[in-house]
Parts: C-alpha cells; structure tokens; sequence
C-alpha cells in the first residue's frame, strides 16, 4: 500500500520547524503530512502510548507515524525499547517488527539530538550563516556527528564565534534558517540518514 499521508511525532517546536521545510524536498507532491510538537521529551513519552493508541483506532492503510525523539544522555536501547514497547502497547506494527513486511510506524532517535543533523551537512550551515568556518566539519570533534556530545551547545559556541546568536541560540530560528539549505543526499549523520530511510522507503520508487 502507497504512503498518502505520513504523521510525524516530535518532542519540541525546532524540529517541527526544520521537518515542516524538509519533508516536501523528501515526499511526492500527493503526499501530505503533518506534524505534532510536544511539550519536550518527557511529555512525548508520557503521552505516547496514548497518542498511539488513538491512532491505532482508525489509521488508515496509506498511512504511516514516526516517532522522533533525542537521544540525549540516555541508552539508545533502551531508549528504543521504551518506543517499540508503546508502539506495541497500542497495536501498531513497528518498522523494526515488520522486516520485509509493511509497517505502520517506525521509531527515530536524533543522536545525541537535532544540531547533529546540522554538523552532518555543514555546507547547509555555512549557507545559512556564512561567517562560519568551513574547516569546522574537518575537525576530529565534528567529523562524526552522532559522536558530538552536546550538539547544541557546541553549535551554539562556534556560531557565536563568528558574532551569530550572540544572546543564546534561538533553535527555531535555527531550524529554519539551516532546513532551507539541508541536502538530504549529501548529510552525514548516520541518524538523519536512519530517519530519511523510513520516510523514503515507504515512497514508491523512492525520493522524488
């Protein structure tokens, strides 16, 4: 069955903003999608199983939900088990359940969070804020961005540097201004690629 419609499950409003820009660059133009922030993380996962339990009720075949969540300081696996678990819980078929079978849902960590999907395409960075250097995804802390511990913060330093968000970063702004430039072909992140997977996989003939 044909994805027609994908719903996308988000802990906070960046990174709503930053998939309300790539989603259309990744889907046909036939398929619509929607977003849903949450209060952060610990709201997402206290309301998750019945969030997914209303959808389990009347989601139609052409339809399909991911869950994307940071993974923060916690354990990736067990991070991951506490998704599947709700998934389960509700009735719903999960990516990593249905093997070569057709999924209703699958489960996306952002590791260790957002910012490291922007280290992993630096060019888009440097489009976005030109100031910055563009030896920074050469550098040994930066090369591998689901390596970087503290993504924001160390995103937040090195665009200060260059007299960028200079009172704090404002990380919707961020989102956007970065999402406009992202190419999905060219990133790095192991996890943007991981998410990038499941929403194409369910597209006939792949990405448009």
């Amino acid at each position: 069955m044909i994805m027609r419609h994908l719903a996308v499950l988000v802990e906070e409003p960046s990174m709503e903003e930053f998939l309300r820009i790539l989603l259309p660059r990744l889907l046909p133009e036939d398929c619509g999608f929607e977003i849903h922030s949450f209060r952060g993380k610990a709201n997402l996962l206290r309301n998750l199983k019945a969030r997914l339990r209303g959808y389990a009720r009347w989601l139609p075949d052409d339809w399909r939900v991911i869950v994307v969540v940071d993974l923060d300081n916690d354990d990736c696996r067990a991070l991951k088990g506490k998704l599947e678990e709700a998934a389960t819980a509700a009735g719903l078929r999960t990516r990593s359940q249905a093997g070569s079978g057709r999924w209703q849902l699958a489960n996306r960590i952002a590791i260790e969070e957002l910012e490291a999907w922007y280290f992993g395409d630096w060019q888009a960075v440097r489009n976005a804020y030109p100031r910055v250097s563009e030896g920074v995804s050469r550098q040994a802390r930066y090369r591998n961005p689901d390596a970087i511990r503290g993504a924001w913060e160390a995103f937040e330093r090195i665009l200060q540097r260059r007299g960028y968000f200079v009172t704090g970063l404002r990380k919707v702004e961020a989102a956007r201004a970065v999402a406009v430039h992202i190419d999905p072909d060219r990133n790095r992140s192991e996890s943007f690629n991981a998410f990038r997977a499941a929403v194409v996989e369910a597209i006939p003939h792949g990405a448009p």
